[in-house]
């Protein structure tokens, strides 16, 4: 009996010696990458590239990723900006950026500062250059001066950023010449831009400069210049964006004020082609409670020779020019000509809804569906949404007539009757971020 146990005893511990071993085999195929490391990330990046969740990244002095190369970064990546060595991400022509966070692990870049000292400019930002036309040449971003961008080819490629914060950029790289949140600069139809908030921006939330790419469900919080700016002969198309100003917080430059939208052909006003001819659709304009700093302009302003049409969106609040503004006449010829288009507007809250200089009478022609001149209280928004801290509210109550009062929307948007960023859907529940300044990164 006493042998059978033994026999038994032997046995047993020879297969756990055999389950040892292949247990140790299987260790040696694993991938033993150090993880948890803090990573300081500088000069140009030439081949692919992940950048993992686990890691802390910080950025220093302008970074590239150079043409044929492709910066992967999992969902979840926190990356922060140098503020001494103004750091910034640059995506070159023929290089793609493939950041695809989730509504549960976004990626974030943001200021290398701690929670509760962050400032606007505490670095630069993340700009993606493409080869879509634009109607410049050459083209360079300023501030870098040296990365041109730009070509023929509308379906250009540059990557994805979907489910993605930036905060805390806008440093001046050259006086009065800041860097934007997000910079576009030739990007092509074959990119998707999806769920990108920029918040506490020292200069323009987004600024697409020429190019044909579309964005949809875009953040602009309590930036310091214009929300969405638009130049250099851009063509693409934008829904659902939510714009979202601090009365305290506008550009103090003698060359700039602060505005929902900016648009320009060019810096000159010219003809050059491609011509700026942008469609936005579904996007809502809110300045928070408290008087506005002189600084601040218009919910829009469209100028030299700018073609950009705007669809089923909302102004609230007093901007001090005024909410709609085409500033010249090349810019006012081109509506009187039928290039642009604007239908479904609301406006509220300012004492000149419409700036001297549109074409009045076409523009409240009853088929057009603009209002002009509304009283705040009748539009049904939810208490809390102009909050000046915290999370605004977003969808409006149940009977507003932002829910009903749009216009069709033309051929490449999603159709809907809404009026402004919200229907019955909080897109922003998640992933986005209302107080970056007390978050622990």
């Amino acid at each position: 009996m006493k042998n059978n146990f033994r026999v038994l005893f032997l046995l047993l511990l020879s297969i756990g010696l055999t389950f040892t071993a292949c247990d140790r085999t299987d260790d040696e195929d694993e991938d033993t990458t150090p993880v948890g490391e803090n990573l300081t990330i500088k000069g140009s990046i030439t081949s692919n590239t992940t950048w993992k969740a686990a890691n802390k990244y910080l950025l220093e002095g302008f970074v590239y990723v150079e043409s044929g190369a492709t910066l992967t970064i999992e969902p979840g990546t926190v990356i922060k900006g140098d503020k001494a060595t103004k750091a910034t991400l640059i995506i070159k022509p023929g290089a793609k950026i493939i950041a695809e966070g989730t509504v549960a692990k976004p990626i974030v870049f943001t200021s290398n500062q701690p929670k509760g000292s962050r400032n606007l400019g505490d670095w630069g930002g993340v700009i993606v250059l493409g080869k879509a036309p634009v109607n410049k040449t050459p083209a360079t971003i300023e501030g870098e001066n040296i990365s041109t961008f730009g070509g023929n080819d509308a379906a250009d490629n540059s990557g994805i950023l979907k489910y993605v914060r930036i905060e805390f950029g806008g440093v001046a790289f050259e006086t009065d010449k800041e860097i934007n949140g997000l910079t576009l600069g030739g990007v092509g139809s074959g990119t998707v831009i999806d769920y990108v908030q920029v918040s506490s921006n020292g200069d323009d939330g987004f600024e697409f400069f020429g190019g044909t790419v579309n964005a949809k469900h875009l953040i602009s919080f309590k930036n310091l210049d214009d929300d969405f700016d638009t130049d250099w002969g851009f063509s693409g198309n934008v829904q659902y964006g939510y714009i979202f100003r601090d009365p305290k917080i506008a550009d103090q430059c003698s060359c700039s004020d602060s505005n929902g939208f900016e648009s320009d052909n060019d810096a000159s006003g010219s003809d050059a082609s491609p011509q700026t001819k942008a469609q936005f659709a579904n996007v809502s304009i809110f300045i928070a409670e408290g008087t506005p700093d002189a600084k601040f302009r218009s919910g829009y302003r469209i100028r030299r020779n700018s073609a950009i049409s705007i669809y089923n969106s909302l102004v609230v609040g007093a901007f001090p020019k005024g909410g709609f503004e085409l500033g010249d006449a090349a810019t006012q010829k081109n509506f009187v000509d039928g290039k642009n288009d604007f239908k479904g507007l609301v406006f509220a809250g300012m004492s000149k809804p419409i700036v001297s200089g549109a074409d009045e009478a076409k523009l409240k022609d009853a088929s057009r569906k603009n209002q002009f001149g509304v009283e705040i209280s009748t539009l049904g928004l939810p208490s809390g949404y102009n909050a000046a801290t915290g999370k605004p509210s977003f969808l409006p109550n149940a009977g507003s007539l932002l829910l009903t009062a749009g216009a069709t929307l033309p051929s490449g948007f999603e159709s809907n009757t809404i009026v402004g960023a919200f229907g019955g859907t909080d897109w922003t529940t998640g992933w986005a971020n209302f107080d970056p300044q007390n978050t622990e990164y």
